[in-house]
């Protein structure tokens, strides 16, 4: 059975009021403004929506207890997309008939690809935490990412293996998946820019969790980094049974290395060293990152991360972005939300025309679990 979390239940609103609003005799909108928050609350991406939720509910909790916008308070539903395109595209068509002026989410790319035409054609603004390179290729002036993508995170990973580094000899593995599949493509281009030829390409499904076949050809051709691009289950899976099979090489890849998930999954010693590029490698980096993340632990008893943070910023910039509104969505808030220039967690944000508001990495190395500044380690 197909579940739908909804976290927050407040009065219905009246039939013929915009989308969030209820009009009084003032013509004045009241009561609650409408957010949904669109991610996986079971299946194997449930720890990614679940860090989700909490970052965007610590936002709009704070939002509302200053006073929400304009005095209104936000109403913020989860909705539970099982990290399955096909919940996420009937959410969707939900959302764009139940009021909801914006939705937060997903974490996954190819649920956040299946949902963005039905909320772009709703004028519903989508704030994700999708990486994938398609989700700016789409263009769509209702879709907003909330960190880079997968062209950033892996330009900056060529550059420290390659350039200051010094490696050659690079073996690739990657999921067919939506996120899997930009990983691959991204990092293959940034590769070829360097005059560097893979000399393993493995492709699996998404679904895989036996990798002995491709690990053994890897195992051949002794590559000096294995790149990982997949989810942070996989990934772990993948570096744990590349360990088991003697397989020396050093692991590379993109945000999810440097979540406790990969870790924990792949076994902290076959961790060790891993080189992660991200945009939040550290909940130490600076005073406003110190900040966040104490009141993140005092709020939910664990440890901030990128997903969090990220999460964070996606909702602290439309909770200001309808605060220009007034709490109107469409396109208005649409364009308020691209207006927005903030310093939020993960860097400064300025969206671009392909809705990408953060352009930059840095790259970490996981230390006994965690990941740490590849300078500080």
């Amino acid at each position: 059975m197909r579940l739908t979390i909804v976290a927050v239940v407040l009065a219905a609103l009246t039939a013929c009021a915009p989308p969030g609003e209820n009009s009084g005799s003032s013509g004045e909108a009241t009561g609650p403004i409408k957010i949904a928050n669109v991610n996986a609350q079971s299946g194997q991406l449930s720890s990614l929506g679940k860090w989700e939720n909490k970052g965007v509910k610590l936002a709009v909790d704070e939002a509302n207890k200053a006073g929400g916008v304009n005095g209104r308070q936000l109403q913020l539903d989860l909705f539970d997309d099982q990290g399955d395109p096909t919940v996420g595209t009937n959410l969707a068509r939900k959302i764009s008939s139940d009021g909801y002026v914006a939705m937060l989410g997903t974490a996954e790319s190819a649920v956040t690809l299946a949902m963005a035409p039905i909320l772009k054609d709703a004028k519903i603004p989508n704030i994700t935490s999708g990486q994938s390179p398609k989700l700016a290729e789409l263009k769509s002036p209702f879709l907003f990412l909330n960190a880079p993508t997968s062209v950033t995170f892996d330009e900056t990973l060529a550059k420290y293996l390659v350039d200051e580094k010094g490696y050659q000899k690079i073996a690739l593995i990657s999921n067919n998946g939506a996120y899997g599949s930009g990983e691959h493509d991204a990092f293959s281009k940034s590769l070829k820019a360097r005059n560097v030829t893979p000399v393993a390409d493995e492709v699996v499904t998404p679904e895989q969790k036996d990798f002995n076949s491709n690990l053994a050809k890897i195992r051949q051709q002794n590559p000096d980094v294995l790149f990982i691009g997949a989810e942070e289950v996989q990934s772990g899976l993948i570096a744990k049974q590349a360990r088991e099979l003697g397989l020396k090489a050093i692991f590379a890849g993109g945000a999810p290395m440097g979540t406790d998930v990969y870790a924990t999954t792949a076994g902290l010693a076959n961790a060790e060293g891993s080189v992660v590029s991200s945009p939040y490698l550290s909940n130490e980096a600076s005073p406003a990152i110190k900040e966040f993340a104490a009141k993140y632990k005092a709020a939910y008893g664990e440890d901030a991360r990128l997903h969090v943070a990220k999460a964070y910023d996606g909702a602290s910039i439309l909770i200001e972005a309808l605060k220009k509104t007034g709490g109107k969505g469409g396109q208005e808030l649409a364009d308020a939300i691209r207006g927005v220039k903030r310093d939020g967690l993960l860097g400064q944000y300025n969206y671009d025309e392909f809705g990408v508001g953060i352009h930059e990495t840095k790259i970490g190395l996981i230390k006994q679990g965690q990941a740490v500044p590849a300078t500080a380690s």
